[in-house]
């Protein structure tokens, strides 16, 4: 009876391992990204933090000043992405 006590979650233990640490025999090919993926996750990134930005100060969180400061850094370096990208022709 103890015996039975004790192998069940042993055996129980040493499958979970098996199952978690077992190696995969096809793993998934990795994908190089040109410098437009690059860019347009860039832009995409930028326009969220764009969005929030525009958000929180309309809650008050930010001062009109800091606002303007991080609003035109923001416009700036999507416009440097924006150009670096229709360089590139996308």
């Amino acid at each position: 009876m103890t015996l039975q006590i004790i192998l069940a979650p042993l055996l129980l233990l040493i499958g979970c391992f098996a199952y978690i640490f077992w190696p995969q025999p096809k793993l998934a090919a990795v994908v190089e990204k040109t410098r437009l993926d690059y860019l347009r996750e860039r832009k995409d990134v930028i326009y969220d933090n764009l969005r929030d930005l525009n958000f929180e100060y309309r809650a008050g969180k930010y001062p009109e000043d800091d606002y303007a400061k991080q609003r035109t850094s923001l416009e700036a370096e999507a416009a440097s992405v924006l150009a670096e990208m229709d360089s590139l022709g996308g």
